[in-house]
């Protein structure tokens, strides 16, 4: 029995329910901000070279499986998939033909279904490998990129070193922990190559790949944050004032931030109706205190809420406030937050955390530079509240 014309039949069927499949799986979150036509992308063409592979009168068309699979791969990459979503991709496609076909097959000899079965086994799983092998390639080029931006930033991080001996000693300790990993994965997946040339890459691999991305984007943060201050500091941070939707800005934001508290299974609750409908400010500084506040206080809570706040202030000021249920600030730290790489360590959850000790730094000379205030009410255990106060209408002066 011949089940490559009901392949052939099914597809957009198979197709269909397999990106909805895709979409449901909340193990799968890199898709939360990807189209139905990024996530289906190259897999029609999997399906129908998988047609011609069942079909005893056709000859099998593997070249196209491995391209689209070499293709799909690639793109997984470029959209931030992890390699178990990638699989999980795949377990759901391999459910869905199945179910699919199920009637077919059951329709069929024994000899036609095990036939039937195999195949179909045998090219999802040689689809997954030639993914992988592609995910791999395109994961170790972003690597090499995240090299190359870090050699074009080191003249502009020794510069930055010698102009601030203050806080060399804080530097140093904040990029030793990143630099030793990637220095140490590096090392490790470079020796499992040369031992192991011959075999294909395993998750073991792509896992060593993944942490140090990680440490490497952490390093890089740190260096940006760091270069952030240290233009505050000379006096070259320009403000650009144009005449802004607050409930937009916050709105967009939010989206950022979103997958950040649902991974950690806290609820936002936005209370902004209180707030001017438009101000004149930086939308892009504006931006930067609201993502550091908001990750801040997802970063520091394991359970509970965050509350963002909105309001207008008379005459010709409005608050922004960011409240968490998370670990609180002792009373000594209070005075020192503010300060670039003050972390307070007593705290486990904070010296787990991948946080740089810049990010309030930061929020307090943007929120300072547009001629406002930050005030910040704590407790230790009982979570903490930061309130910004800015005028409705920033003066366009700079620095210098």
């Amino acid at each position: 029995m011949d089940f490559s014309q009901t392949l052939i039949a099914k597809s957009d069927a198979i197709l269909d329910q397999w990106v909805e499949a895709v979409y449901q799986d909340e193990q799968i979150e890199a898709t939360n901000e990807l189209t139905f036509k990024a996530v289906r992308n190259s897999l029609p063409r999997v399906l129908k070279a998988l047609a011609t592979v069942l079909s005893e009168s056709e000859t099998s068309d593997l070249q196209t499986v491995v391209d689209a699979s070499l293709e799909h791969g690639t793109l997984r990459a470029q959209q931030g998939f992890e390699p178990a979503e990638i699989a999980r991709e795949y377990r759901l496609l391999r459910f869905v033909i199945f179910s699919f076909l199920e009637e077919d097959l059951l329709q069929g000899s024994a000899q036609d279904v095990l036939r039937a079965v195999r195949l179909i086994d045998t090219v999802i799983d040689e689809a997954i490998a030639r993914c992988f092998n592609s995910y791999t390639q395109g994961r170790l080029q972003e690597l090499k990129q995240l090299q190359s931006q870090l050699r074009l930033t080191n003249q502009e991080l020794t510069r930055l070193v010698r102009a601030n001996k203050d806080s060399l000693s804080h530097l140093a300790h904040e990029l030793k922990t990143p630099l030793t990993s990637i220095i140490g994965y590096a090392d490790l997946f470079l020796r499992q190559q040369r031992q192991q040339s011959d075999i294909k890459d395993t998750y073991g691999n792509l896992e060593n790949i993944e942490r140090v991305l990680k440490s490497g984007r952490l390093l890089v943060r740190l260096i940006n944050d760091t270069l952030e201050i240290s233009r505050y500091d000379a006096g070259q941070m320009k403000l650009q004032p144009t005449l802004t939707d607050v409930h937009s800005l916050i709105n967009f934001v939010l989206e950022m931030i979103e997958p950040l508290a649902r991974a950690k299974e806290l609820s936002l609750v936005v209370e902004c109706e209180r707030a001017p409908s438009q101000v004149i400010t930086d939308p892009l500084r504006l931006q930067q205190i609201l993502t550091n506040l908001l990750s801040n206080a997802i970063r520091y809570t394991e359970s509970g809420s965050i509350y963002l706040k909105c309001w207008t202030v008379p005459p010709q000021q409005w608050a922004i406030s960011v409240t968490d249920s998370g670990i609180g600030i002792s009373l000594d730290a209070q005075a020192q937050i503010f300060n670039p790489y003050f972390r307070e360590v007593t705290s486990p959850q904070v010296q787990n955390s991948d946080g740089t000790g810049l990010g309030l730094a930061i929020v307090s000379r943007l929120v300072q530079l547009m001629d406002g205030e930050i005030k910040v009410d704590s407790q230790l255990g009982k979570g903490s509240t930061f309130t910004v106060i800015l005028p409705l209408k920033t003066i366009p002066c700079n620095q210098g």
